[in-house]
């Protein structure tokens, strides 16, 4: 790689995608997004096109859209714009891995592929070097989350030596409930100086004990997670927070309630979940929020 890295580390937010009543991108929404998530969140780097973005529910040419619109918006702004690219087809992910080089990406990031899965560490890792030859100067991380890809074997097992088949590979994004293997992905991690993120917030005690750089939030509620990394006695009352039915389909409804940023609605097959039930939850994070 020629170009200087700067480690990814802190509170990423794993952001919404922004849609119409009728389903369609909704981009007028990036510009104030950003802006929220600055002044609002305290948070400067992104995820997009992940879970949380309903990535995989949007077409090659959406993805490249919202891409472009995030490192548009964010030039001078964003201190990282991460853009996952994953997708079934190989060719699908190394034309989102081109396309996120051209529009200047500061990384990418792949899944594993869940329809035709890899039977080993091995063969993910190939899948992974194939994408990565198509933005060979941007960082690369592995985004682990078996309980959408069903793709079971353990993550450290394909971080070994993938330094030696990668070289772009930065870290990966965990988002897993296996702390035994994430603890293994942290020791693996440090003599490379990657980063390892953690993204399932009702562990988010754990893994910074066992020694995470940054975390990549579903709901990224910067200002929230702040207080928390200061003070985890406060964690039993967040944790609430998190568990109090969680999907992408509130999580974006109680954004929307929170920030007052029109996400719209979630994308078929995901149904809108009751407005009510998100503005309770809206209603709890901002009281958690002033009152700590």
């Amino acid at each position: 790689m020629s170009r200087s890295i700067k480690k990814l580390t802190g509170l990423v937010a794993a952001t919404f995608t922004p849609l119409t009543a009728e389903g369609e991108l909704n981009l007028s929404v990036i510009g104030p997004y950003i802006e929220y998530l600055i002044e609002n969140q305290n948070v400067k780097s992104v995820f997009i096109n992940g879970t949380t973005g309903e990535g995989c529910s949007l077409t090659v040419d959406e993805r490249k859209q919202l891409a472009a619109a995030w490192c548009q918006h964010g030039k001078g702004k964003l201190e990282q714009v991460i853009v996952h690219v994953g997708c079934m087809s190989i060719k699908d992910s190394q034309e989102l891995a081109r396309h996120a080089a051209s529009i200047g990406a500061d990384g990418i990031a792949v899944i594993s592929p869940s329809y035709f899965k890899p039977v080993n560490a091995d063969a993910l890792r190939l899948f992974i070097k194939e994408v990565s030859t198509f933005a060979p100067d941007l960082p690369m991380y592995y985004y682990h989350i078996p309980s959408m890809t069903g793709v079971a074997f353990d993550a450290a097992d394909v971080l070994n030596g993938i330094e030696q088949v990668i070289p772009s590979f930065q870290g990966v994004k965990y988002t897993g409930t296996d702390l035994r293997d994430l603890g293994q992905c942290v020791c693996y991690s440090q003599s490379h100086n990657w980063s390892v993120l953690f993204g399932v917030d009702e562990q988010l005690l754990g893994a910074l004990v066992l020694g995470v750089h940054g975390a990549v939030g579903r709901l990224v509620f910067g200002g929230v997670v702040h207080i928390i990394a200061r003070k985890f006695s406060l964690f039993y009352d967040y944790y609430y927070l998190c568990s109090a039915g969680f999907d992408v389909s509130l999580n974006k409804q109680v954004m929307s309630e929170v920030s007052g940023l029109a996400m719209g609605p979630p994308r078929l097959p995901l149904l809108p979940c009751p407005v009510s039930k998100a503005q309770a939850i809206a209603q709890k994070v901002k009281d958690f929020s002033q009152g700590h």
